[in-house]
């Protein structure tokens, strides 16, 4: 095993996607589970904290540390099979999700979860933190799709866990029965996934994608609304909101300018071959569309895998360049926020009103917002240009999650809880909740070697 304490190495460790920067005192990277265990051996017997990292995508500060190593498993790419009968697939954590669908792709398969980031975040972090993304809305997140892991503990031993599923069980506590679910969503704190197992779904015959302007937000929210009830009769697998400042960003990336009226967006997606044909669906649609004040004579077609890919660029649009502006004020202690907090799909137009009363109270910077509106799950991108505005920010949006958990909805939706949101833990979960937490901590890893500050 080799740790590396290079300077240029431990700096190209430092950050992710938060934008800010933990050095770690060392970097040891992994091409096989042999390796894997070599390093948790080491460190458990030196007292050395170890995080385990991927592509460092993270949004939370969750695979940057200054305590210890940092483990990189981006090596650990391989696609151990894929069985296509059974709709499985066998892969190490470091596999990207991109590369992973288009090995799938050739078989008529898809690994379902999509985050916006697909081509960067590998499978480890997805299941670090139960990713999802805009067609969570139809498959759910990254949860429901894993059967089986491969998981290092903190004493180096590898355990293999593949889910329970009786129709009826009643032995022992349901927190206790399926230990895959101890894993997904752990963010790198109970131990080092090193192979999981998937399933895959079927890629959709007709995918078609809608971009759908309305004139005001409400109007946009209304139709979200419409869209997931019988109204529309129709299932879409996503539903994207772009507000006015988001719109601006991802019209500017297509250099397609919409209409002056607009002000805000809706993105669909819906799979004509289910059970139509795209004339029909497209018709369906746009009933429920002007029927919610939409700007119908500027909706735009994406009909079929390409489309909807460029479709997707013009959407990853925004957080890419809201990341480069909150970049640009760094070195004055201010960086990009993010929020992924949710509510019920038909609460979210209030949920977002509370937040513009809080920001508005705190002096904050109006953030950009967009995201899975379907789920009631929106990204507000603030900008903060130094600290104080970065204080400012922090104390509106701690306003508003203690509304949205009033509401019934959650502090993280999809970027978990890491190192910079592990502060909300307590407005969602009570006092024995978190010490039962607490308790599966001291079980699984009982010296607190594996991603300190990670959630707890």
């Amino acid at each position: 095993m080799v740790v590396t304490r290079d300077a240029d190495v431990l700096f190209a460790h430092s950050r992710d996607a938060s934008g800010i920067e933990l050095v770690p005192e060392g970097v040891a990277r992994a091409s096989s589970v042999d390796d894997v265990v070599e390093v948790v051996r080491f460190a458990a017997g030196t007292g050395t904290a170890v995080t385990p990292a991927g592509s460092q995508t993270s949004m939370t500060a969750a695979s940057i540390t200054d305590h210890g190593l940092i483990l990189s498993l981006a090596a650990m790419t391989r696609i151990a099979d894929v069985d296509v009968e059974r709709r499985v697939a066998r892969v190490e954590p470091g596999v990207r999700i991109g590369d992973l669908n288009r090995t799938l792709a050739e078989h008529g398969l898809m690994f379902a979860p999509d985050p916006t980031s697909e081509e960067d975040a590998t499978i480890g972090g997805a299941i670090a933190c139960n990713a999802s993304g805009a067609r969570s809305l139809h498959y759910g997140p990254t949860r429901n799709h894993v059967n089986a892991l491969s998981i290092v503990h903190a004493d180096g031993e590898v355990a293999c866990y593949s889910r329970f599923r009786p129709e009826k069980n009643a032995v022992g506590y349901a927190a206790a029965q399926d230990p895959v679910d101890w894993f997904v969503g752990s963010e790198g704190t109970l131990g080092i996934v090193v192979e999981a197992e998937l399933s895959l779904v079927r890629i959709p015959f007709t995918p078609i994608g809608l971009a759908i302007p309305f004139r005001t937000e409400t109007a946009a929210l209304d139709f979200v609304v419409a869209a997931r009830s019988r109204e529309s009769r129709r299932s879409p697998r996503c539903l994207e909101f772009f507000d006015a400042g988001a719109l601006a960003i991802a019209a500017d990336s297509a250099g397609l300018p919409w209409t002056e009226s607009a002000l805000a967006l809706v993105y669909l997606e819906d799979d004509a071959g289910r059970d139509g044909d795209v004339d029909e669906v497209l018709a369906a649609w746009l009933r429920v569309a002007e029927a919610n004040d939409a700007l119908s004579g500027d909706i735009r077609v994406y009909e079929g895998a390409q489309a909807l890919r460029e479709a997707r660029v013009m959407r990853h649009a925004v957080p890419a360049t809201m990341n480069e502006r909150g970049a640009r004020f760094r070195h004055q202690g201010g960086r990009k926020i993010s929020t992924d907090w949710a509510v019920h799909y038909r609460r979210l137009g209030e949920a977002l009103a509370v937040s513009r009363e809080a920001i508005e109270r705190h002096g904050a910077p109006s953030p950009v917002t967009y995201g899975h509106a379907g789920n009631g799950h929106p990204h507000q991108n603030f900008i903060a240009e130094d600290g104080e505005a970065l204080n400012r920010i922090q104390a509106a949006i701690e306003e508003t999650l203690v509304c949205v958990v009033r509401m019934g909805g959650t502090v993280s939706a999809e970027h978990g809880l890491g190192k910079l949101k592990r502060r909300w833990l307590g407005l969602q979960l009570g006092a024995r909740q978190i010490e039962l937490m607490r308790a599966m901590k001291n079980v699984l890893d009982p010296s607190g070697m594996f991603s300190p500050g990670n959630v707890l």
